[in-house]
This record gives structure tokens, C-alpha cells and sequence, in this order.
């Protein structure tokens, strides 16, 4: 059973750099939403998965830079990702973290009673568990993964085209596509909290006591993007409200915000697609911390 709602601030296990690496999104239209992201981003598809078929999933990748957006749909009745669609609708699904030893990690999860993995293997270089998200702020599935250093992907975490388990063996296919997207970076992302709950900082500690985020204040500090969250509101599932997106280049910048106005799929400042908002922000790779 689930403790992680009695995590206190201190532990004896603290954080350590932990890098966004991927974020999973669920839709009824797998083929409507290959189209939407690929054309109004302007990033290409890198791996569909087959092995998602055994969770009654269909699934696609898409690279901003070397992190990752996948997308999955339901082909199956009675599955984790159809329950979420039937309640919330489209939306998020996942947090999928890169840590530097998610095995040593899980170790002190489940002996502390935290959290509970769900699914997860070791394979090679890799440990891949994925936690059940009840009792867990902000209304996703936490994946914490590992790649474990060798002299071919030295700096995992540092590296921004390193090797990711999920985007399948063909290193040198997948990681080509990542570099053809190098101007975009995934800058950061937010999650509502429950109805009625209003600790932005105390699901952020949460967080850093389970999953070794580092934490600033409300913010989750990944090595490469920012995770906040908002208060819970009546009506509104908690869960992925937005995601923002760096883009390297004036004209990269205008082409995404032209295609989007195109496709009527601008709102207030941001743009429409998943379920969630996009935000799109002017920068280089090398030039931000990561906003929100």
C-alpha cells in the first residue's frame, strides 16, 4: 500500500540529477494526432513500438532534440490508458524520468513503502520501472529509468542525443531524427493537482523525497526542463495541463505558429493538440534553464 501522501521533507536518500527525458500523452486518434504534432511542430516520427501491444496499446515517438513525446491510443478494451481517455479524455498519460541508477533508486522506494512499481524490467545497460500513480500529486504515471554508463554513452544524462531504451535498438536511425530536431528543446511542463488540494510545494517535495528530483521550491529542477504545478480545481481533472517548447530560430519559431494558426488550433497564447496547451518560446539550446 501506498504511503507517498505521508512523505515527510527529510530523507537520507536525496536528490540527485534527474533528467525529463520523455512525456506520454494518450488520445482516441492516434493517426489525427501523428499528423497534428509532426506537421504543426515540424519534428518527425522516430519509433512505433510494437512491443506496446502486450498493455493493448498503439504508440508513436516523436523527438524534440534527444527527449522524447509519445503518444498512445487504446487497440484493447479495459486498459489503464482507455480508463484514463473515458475519464478525462485526451491528455496525459506519463513522466517518464532518466536518473543515474533507477535500480538503487527503486530499491529505496519500496523499502521506505513509498510508492509501488507496477511494471518495470533490466535489460542490458537499462532499468526501466514504471509506479503506480495513486497517491502521487499532479495526476500521471511516474517512469524512472536508467542507462547505465559504458565507454559508448559515457555521460547518459548529459549527453542530449544519448541512447533511450524507448525509442528501440536502432540507435544510429532513431538518433539521426533527434538531431534533425536539435532546435527544439522540451523546456518544461505543468500539472494540476486534485480537486481541493492547493500545496504546490508540498507535491513538489513529494516528488523530490520519492523520485531524487532536485526541488526549487515549487519547481521541479530537472537537468534539463522545469515541472511545476497548479492548484486542483472542481471540474477540472488533475493531470497534464501544458507543455512548453524551446525553438531555435525565428523562422522555425513562426513556421510552427503559422501551421498551428492554419489548422485552428490557437488559443490565448498557446496551442491546442492532445488535449493539452502548447507553449512555444524563442530560444537556443544552450541559453535557457528551462521555462514553464
Amino acid at each position: 500500500m501506498s504511503r507517498a501522501n505521508n512523505v515527510g521533507p527529510k530523507s537520507s536518500f536525496g536528490p540527485v540529477p534527474t533528467r525529463l527525458r520523455q512525456i506520454a500523452l494518450v488520445t482516441k486518434d492516434l493517426e489525427r494526432a501523428k499528423y497534428l504534432l509532426t506537421h504543426v511542430i515540424g519534428t518527425e516520427v522516430i519509433f512505433e513500438d510494437p512491443a506496446v501491444a502486450q498493455f493493448g496499446l498503439k504508440n508513436f515517438l516523436i523527438p524534440l532534440g534527444g527527449d522524447i513525446i509519445e503518444v498512445v491510443s487504446p487497440i484493447k478494451e479495459n486498459t489503464t490508458a482507455g480508463r484514463l481517455l473515458e475519464k478525462r479524455g485526451d491528455g496525459g498519460y506519463m513522466i517518464i524520468m532518466q536518473t543515474e541508477d533507477a535500480k538503487k533508486r527503486r530499491e529505496y522506494i519500496e523499502s521506505k513503502g513509498l510508492s509501488k512499481v507496477i511494471w518495470g524490467y533490466e535489460h542490458d545497460d537499462v532499468v526501466c520501472a514504471q509506479y503506480h500513480p495513486k497517491g502521487i500529486k499532479g495526476g500521471m504515471m511516474p517512469e524512472l529509468d536508467s542507462h547505465a554508463p559504458n565507454p559508448d554513452n559515457p555521460t547518459p544524462l548529459k549527453s542530449r542525443f544519448s541512447p533511450w531504451h524507448a525509442c528501440g535498438s536502432d540507435y544510429k536511425a532513431y538518433s539521426e531524427g533527434m538531431k534533425r530536431s536539435s532546435h527544439l528543446t522540451l523546456e518544461g511542463c505543468v500539472l494540476r493537482l486534485a480537486p481541493g488540494e492547493l500545496g504546490h510545494e508540498a507535491a513538489a517535495r513529494q516528488w523530490e523525497e520519492i523520485f531524487g528530483v532536485a526541488r526549487s521550491r515549487d519547481l521541479l529542477a530537472f537537468t534539463n526542463a522545469r515541472l511545476g504545478f497548479i492548484s486542483g480545481r472542481e471540474g477540472e481533472p488533475e493531470g497534464l495541463v501544458s507543455i512548453t517548447v524551446g525553438v531555435n530560430g525565428r523562422d522555425k519559431f513562426q513556421g510552427i505558429l503559422d501551421r498551428a494558426s492554419k489548422e485552428g488550433l490557437c488559443g490565448d497564447g498557446w496551442i491546442n493538440m492532445c488535449g493539452i496547451k502548447w507553449y512555444f518560446v524563442l530560444t537556443g539550446h544552450g541559453e535557457t534553464k528551462g521555462k514553464l
